[in-house]
Parts: C-alpha cells; structure tokens; sequence
C-alpha cells in the first residue's frame, strides 16, 4: 500500500477556505473581476461602467493612439509570436532597440528584456546570488524578488519597512556571513505608496560595503524629472548598482527590464535560466512599450508626469477630507547632500486603511456596487489588521471623473458606518 502524502491534501482544509467560502456566497470576492473595455479612466466591468480606481496604467498611455501603432506596426510586422526564446529564434531589432533606449532612459551602461516583470527580478537575483551570498530585503518587498532570492539559495535578512536602524543592523550581521551582499528594495512600494529612503539606503550600502538593487516598477514612468523614477527623484541613480522595471505600469504593455553595468548584463544575458528558457514576449508587446518609452522621454513626457501625480495629491486630500485614513509615507532626503531638503513624495497610490479583512472586502463591494473599482489588499499582501483598499490614479482622469468618484466614497462611508461601526479617521 502507498504511504506517500497526497500532494493534493493542502488545498482541502487550508486556513482561508472558509472565509473564501463564505466571500463567494456573500459574493465579497474583490478578485478575478471581468474587465469588458480597454484600461480607460473609466472601464466596463460585468455589465456596468465602473471608474477605474485601481490600475497601474499611470500615464493612461494603453489608449494612445501611438501606442496602439506601435503595436499594430509590430504584429504586421513581426506577426502573432515569436515562437522561440530570444537566445534562439527570439531576438529582432525591437529587442535591441528597446535595450538601447532604456538604457539611455535609465542613464546605465545597458539592459535586458525580459518576457515578464516577474522574470526580470526572479532571473537577475536567482542567477547573480548563489547559497554563499546574503540578500537584505524591505519586507514590503514584491513578491518576486522574494521569488528570486529563494530562487538563488542565497540567506535572506529580512528588515522591517523602511527601517533604516534595522536595516543597518542588518548589514552588520550580514558582514559575519561570509558571502557577498546585496540589499533590494522598491523604490516605491506597490501597496503602500511610499517611497524607499535611497539616499540613506545607499549611503549604509556604501559603508557596509554591500551592492544594491532598487525595483523600479512603480516608479518608472512616475517619478523623476526623466520619469526614470525613485532614484532619479532622489539623486542617487549613480549609486545604484542595478535597476529593475516592468512595461506593464507606465509603458502600457507587458514585460519587464533590468539595467546596470554592461558586465553584469552580459553576465545574465548568458546565464540567466528566466531569461535562456522563456518565449520572447509577443511582438506587439514590445512596439507598444517603445512607443510609449518615446512619450515619456519626449518633450510632452513632463506634463504626463505632473498630471498623474496631481491627480493622486487631489483624490489624497479628497479622500482625507470625507475622513478616510490614507496612507502617506515618511518624508524623505531628495538629494545626496547633508542640507538636502526632506520632503514627503506623492505618488500614484492612495491606499486607504481599513484594518480589518471582512470590512475592507465589505467596503470594496460597497464602492463597487456604486460604480467605483479598487484593489482590496488583504493579509497576507499587507501585514495582519492592516487591510485596505489601494486607489491608483492615472495622468488620464479628469477632475469631474474624481468627483464622482469623491461622491461616491462619500455616500458609501456614510452608509457603511451606519451598519459596521466606524472607518479608521484621518491622523
């Protein structure tokens, strides 16, 4: 008779089945919605026109007519797929002409395509690092660094969010390992919107000899005079050994990118496993994301920028005058220097804290049922009693846009605290 464990056993009786359960039948799942329109300020979901809170298509740049083209050029082009990994039959003139421009973008030596954001942290970390390296990490790090720091083998040191004591603790234990040693943070954080203190991180970095990696994904296209993001903004992009970003926030396609010395690209370019044994990404993929790269960096980029964080600082305050709590970082030093001037950072995301799981996903139903889609973050994606619900903005909302959307977070606060008792206020 077998004695072996059916590997199948864990998803029967797991920790989060009952309440998945009792979510399908209160019809409180916030995930897996239908999106019936292109990814507008405005989109049709399941039947309705619901206001799109909750994209990361920050520069609404997926609805540009350009964009659209360079697509449309590729596919005519190129065709459907490329039907091949690049080191084979994958590789064509967008690929390096892609590689070429974010590197300018980016102001380092060279870069690599990857197929998906994904794959660019879990194929960088997982074939830089091996088991006798440490890797420091935020631990609001996206969970595809984790992904590719597991990946390596490498002993992780986890330090609390934007921690710089413990961050330096971790850089003293992490001299005793033996190893080389790279931290790896966001430069800013998916769910909590704020911004990582580069320039303190770098200058830690630098005494304690260790190399680092900043994941730009939410931050390219946004951040920056270039909108070459958060360490742009902060004036440490020199310090910075390797930058990652992706093609799916800003640049309005799919795919993702690492960029830094022209030997550590070469390096991963033969050695990578994420990068040797993955399909190229579909052709229109990469016309849309050059395309849209282009904007950025051409003379309307600017503007672009400046709007999209405009809308955050008018959705943050208006959500802050209805008596919601939304999340803002701590100010941070934008600049190198000792008299540098601290300042605090908007970004695109306005995470508004709930606190409790069944309340942030009662929440969301209600907004959704009154034509407002957001993203409901739940532990494990946020630490235990800190569920919210993560607004994002594009440069592309309007103002009566916002205001309807104002109006609707009001009638539902109103509503919801009548029935559940009362929202987390403002501090």
């Amino acid at each position: 008779m077998p004695t072996s464990t059916d590997v199948f056993a864990k998803v029967r009786g797991h920790e989060r089945e009952e309440l998945l359960k009792a979510a399908r039948e209160a019809d409180l799942m916030p995930y897996f919605r239908t999106v019936e329109s292109p990814a507008m300020p405005v989109v049709d979901m399941e039947g309705s026109p619901r206001i799109m809170l909750a994209s990361n298509n920050y520069l609404g740049l997926t609805g540009d007519e350009r964009v659209m083209q360079g697509a449309r050029d590729a596919l005519n082009r190129y065709g459907t797929g490329l039907t091949g990994s690049r080191l084979l039959n994958g590789t064509i003139p967008l690929h390096l002409e892609l590689e070429r421009e974010l590197a300018e973008w980016m102001g380092t030596d060279d870069a690599l395509v990857f197929t998906t954001g994904h794959q660019a942290n879990v194929g960088t970390l997982g074939t830089l690092l091996n088991a006798k390296d440490t890797v420091i990490v935020d631990s609001a790090d996206h969970a595809s660094i984790i992904d590719g720091v597991l990946l390596s083998r490498a002993k992780m040191r986890p330090f609390r969010h934007n921690r710089m004591d413990k961050l330096a603790r971790a850089l003293e234990r992490a001299e005793q390992d033996g190893g080389g040693v790279l931290v790896v943070v966001d430069g800013v954080f998916s769910m909590e919107g704020d911004v990582a203190p580069l320039v303190d991180i770098v200058e830690l970095c630098g005494r304690h000899g260790a190399r680092l990696m900043v994941d730009e994904a939410h931050g390219a296209g946004v951040l920056g005079a270039r909108g070459a993001g958060a360490a742009e903004l902060l004036g440490v992009e020199r310090r910075v050994d390797l930058r990652m970003g992706t093609f799916s926030k800003s640049l309005a396609a799919c795919g993702g990118f690492v960029a830094g010395p022209a030997e550590v690209i070469d390096y991963l370019r033969i050695s990578s496993r994420a990068f040797l044994f993955t399909a190229s990404a579909v052709p229109a993929a990469l016309g849309a994301a050059l395309s849209a790269l282009r904007i950025i960096r051409s003379p309307e980029g600017p503007q672009l920028l400046a709007e999209v964080l405009e809308n955050a600082r008018y959705l943050a305050d208006g959500l802050h005058a209805l008596g919601y709590r939304t999340l803002a970082g701590e100010p941070v030093r934008v600049g190198p220097e000792p008299d540098s001037p601290i300042q605090s950072i908007v970004t695109p995301i306005v995470p508004v804290l709930v606190g409790d799981d069944w309340r942030a996903a009662l929440l969301w139903r209600a907004l959704y049922d009154g034509g407002v889609f957001t993203n409901c973050a739940l532990h494990p994606a946020v630490p235990p009693g800190g569920a919210l619900l993560r607004t994002s903005v594009m440069a592309t909302h309007d103002r009566p846009t916002l205001d309807r959307a104002l109006e609707v977070f009001a009638t539902v606060k109103r509503k919801f605290e009548d029935e559940h008792g009362p929202l987390p206020g403002p501090r």
